[in-house]
């Protein structure tokens, strides 16, 4: 609850998001906040381990129907793992510095997108995991905020993962 209440707030202010705010949105005391975390910079750390948290995006990946077509599948998919991207750069251009070390991670392999893709294997010229990471990597590369000014939509990602730039693609 309290690193729910802090997420918009950290994105909004940065850093200089005040405890009092943070109970004030949560409905808590502000004291409360103390009993679960040390200081403001622990619940901080709490936030942008919440927000890199892989769970709640495998759990909406898993509502997908993959009965579809794949390019439909992995539309609906991409379309989540750029609300993801976004969500993620939002709170790590919100911090500062000292929260850096936080924000960096490796790009992890969707569960969800390398069995879709397994599921798919013989429509593929790469291996699942391989062509999971090409398509999460493009997605990334084509949504993030500070690598492109507008974002590709979902569709046209994917029909460049499936076919390529080529004009015989």
């Amino acid at each position: 609850m309290i690193i729910a209440a802090a997420l918009p707030l950290l994105v909004e202010q940065g850093e200089a998001v005040t405890t009092r705010q943070i109970a004030d949105a949560a409905g808590i005391a502000e004291g409360t906040i103390f009993r679960v975390f040390p200081d403001k910079d622990s619940l901080i750390r709490a936030v942008i381990e919440a927000v890199f948290d892989n769970q709640p995006l495998e759990q909406a990946l898993a509502e997908i129907d993959t009965a579809r077509p794949l390019a439909d599948v992995l539309t609906e998919g991409t379309a989540l793992l750029q609300e993801r991207v976004v969500s993620i750069w939002r709170v790590a251009s919100s911090v500062g510095p000292r929260f850096h070390d936080s924000t960096r991670r490796s790009l992890i392999v969707s569960p969800w997108v390398e069995g879709v893709l397994t599921e798919h294997r013989k429509e593929l010229t790469l291996k699942p995991a391989e062509a999971a990471r090409v398509l999460q990597s493009l997605t990334l590369a084509v949504t993030h905020p500070n690598l492109t000014e507008n974002p590709m939509a979902p569709a046209r990602i994917v029909q460049l993962f499936l076919h390529g730039a080529g004009r015989d693609a």
